[in-house]
C-alpha cells in the first residue's frame, strides 16, 4: 500500500488536483516472476513527479506499461480522467504519452531538424510530395526557443557532435512534437557532467512550467530533490512510499528505498523485475 506523506506543493505552475495519470492496483508477470503488486502510481499535469528506487525496484517495468512496451497484466490505468488500456506503444502515443529512455535512439548521422522529424516528416503536397525543409526547420527552431533550450547548435548540425546535455534535449524536444501531455524521462542525467546536468534540469521545470505531467526516473536523488514536487518510491515490486521532494524527507526517501526502518521494511518479493 502506498504511504502518502501530505505536502509538496509544485514550484512552478500550479499543479491540476485531478490526476493526469493515475494507476491502481498495477500486477505485471514475466513467467514465474511476479515484477509489479498492486503498485499505484499517480502524476498531475504540471507536476514533476520522480520515480525513485534501487535496482530491481519495478522501475522499468512500471515505466514500460505506462508507455506500452509491456502491458500491465491487471490494475486500472486512468488517463485524464478516462479509463483507458494501453495496448502498446502506439496507442500511449495517441494519449499523450511521451519516453525518452537512457539510450535516446538518436540517429547520429542526422542533424537536429532530421531527428525531430523522424518518420513524421513535413511536406509541400501531401504524403508523396517533396519534403518541406524550410517548413521543419522554422518549426525546430520555435520549439526549441519556446522551451529556452541555451547553448544548442545550429538545428542543421549533426547530433554525433553535439554534447550529451545537448542530445538529451532534443530528444526530449522530440517527444513534444507529437502533442505530449506526459513525458517520461529514463535517467536523463546520467553520465552528464555538473553544467550538463543543470541544462537538462532547467528543461524538465520548462517541461512543467508548460503545464505537462513528468516522470522523472534517477538514481540520482539530488537530481530528483532539485527539480521533483513528490517523489515516489518503488521497493521490491511494491510501493514504499510517496513523499514531498523536501530535504526534510530525504531520510525518510533513502529509508523507503532500502527498507531499513520498521514502518517501511520490505514487503514484496525478492524476484521484483527492474
Amino acid at each position: 500500500m502506498t504511504r502518502e506523506v501530505p505536502g509538496g506543493a509544485p514550484t512552478g505552475a500550479p499543479a491540476s488536483p485531478t490526476p493526469l495519470l493515475e494507476m491502481r492496483g498495477i500486477e505485471k508477470y514475466y513467467g514465474p516472476v511476479h515484477a509489479l503488486t498492486e503498485v499505484e502510481f499517480a502524476v498531475r499535469a504540471g507536476e514533476v513527479m520522480g520515480l525513485v528506487g534501487d535496482n530491481g525496484a519495478g522501475k522499468s517495468t512500471l515505466i514500460k506499461t505506462i508507455s506500452g512496451v509491456g502491458p500491465a497484466d491487471a490494475g486500472e490505468i486512468r488517463f485524464a480522467g478516462e479509463l483507458v488500456r494501453v495496448r502498446n506503444p502506439q496507442h500511449a502515443a495517441a494519449l499523450g504519452v511521451a519516453a525518452v529512455y537512457q539510450d535516446l535512439a538518436l540517429c547520429d548521422n542526422l542533424d537536429v531538424v532530421g531527428n525531430l522529424f523522424l518518420n513524421r516528416e513535413e511536406r509541400r503536397w501531401g504524403r508523396r510530395g517533396l519534403l518541406d525543409e524550410v517548413a521543419m526547420e522554422e518549426q525546430a527552431r520555435r520549439l526549441l526557443e519556446s522551451l529556452s533550450i541555451g547553448g544548442l547548435p545550429d538545428v542543421r548540425r549533426e547530433v554525433a557532435t553535439m554534447s550529451g546535455g545537448q542530445r538529451q534535449s532534443v530528444a526530449i524536444t522530440r517527444a513534444l512534437l507529437g502533442e505530449a501531455k506526459l513525458v517520461i524521462l529514463d535517467e536523463p542525467t546520467a553520465a552528464l557532467g555538473v553544467v550538463q546536468t543543470e541544462q537538462v534540469l532547467q528543461l524538465v521545470r520548462r517541461l512543467r512550467d508548460r503545464g505537462l505531467g513528468v516522470v522523472l526516473v534517477s538514481h540520482n536523488l539530488a537530481d530528483v530533490f532539485t527539480v521533483a514536487d513528490r517523489i515516489t518510491v518503488l521497493r521490491l515490486g511494491r510501493n514504499a512510499g510517496t513523499f514531498p521532494a523536501e530535504p526534510a524527507f530525504r531520510q525518510e526517501v533513502v529509508a523507503a528505498i532500502t527498507g531499513v526502518t520498521g514502518d517501511l521494511a520490505p514487503t514484496g518479493s525478492e524476484d521484483a523485475d527492474s
